[in-house]
């Protein structure tokens, strides 16, 4: 009798265990931890980034400490990662737009005008995108000393662009004071 109980109870577990270490939204499996430069992060939260009726991708954030105020977010020492997901195929035209447009939107223009080269080398990277497709997973990691880092699918491109103050533009585009889409916003931030 033991044994008859004991398999439905493993096979059970095997199905729901893997689902406890993980978040999901509009199909798409995020991890509640991942590690960027040694260091354990933490699943913030999750949003979706509606364009008018469409949705373009899930984005998680993923920080050293939990928190719900765009200060904390933005003030928070250490690394950071903001995970994008591809819910439609975007060409990096259309993803450079959206990130160097919302840098500038969130910036004074002496801080826009001092990160000029910087934003330069991030648009050569994000050209380096091509086509982002559906299912495509997009890492925007900051690591305190090196810098952003973009990876697509695992594979890093280009090369670190240097600077808390770039990463902290970068993430205003998500949780700062005008962000892209509000909604995505409550998300990221666990609201």
């Amino acid at each position: 009798m033991k044994k008859n109980l004991l398999i439905p109870l493993v096979l059970w577990a095997a199905a729901v265990l893997p689902q406890a270490n993980a978040a999901s939204l509009e199909g798409l499996r995020f991890d509640d931890a991942v590690r960027v430069a040694n260091r354990e992060l933490k699943l913030n939260g999750l949003g979706v980034r509606a364009i008018f009726i469409f949705k373009a991708y899930v984005a998680g954030l993923y920080l050293s400490d939990k928190t719900t105020t765009p200060q904390e977010v933005l003030s928070q020492a250490g690394p950071k990662r903001i995970q994008m997901r591809m819910l439609m195929e975007i060409g990096s035209p259309d993803i450079k737009k959206a990130l160097v447009d919302g840098m500038q939107k969130n910036v004074s223009e002496a801080q826009w005008t001092a990160m000029q080269d910087r934003v330069a080398q991030f648009t050569r990277t994000i050209e380096s995108i091509g086509v982002a497709k559906p299912g495509d997973t997009i890492n925007l990691d900051y690591v305190p000393g090196q810098g952003l880092t973009l990876a697509v699918n695992d594979v890093a491109k280009g090369s670190a662009i240097s600077g808390a103050d770039f990463y902290k533009a970068l993430l205003e585009i998500f949780v700062g004071d005008n962000p892209v889409d509000t909604r995505l916003k409550k998300g990221m931030l666990g609201q």
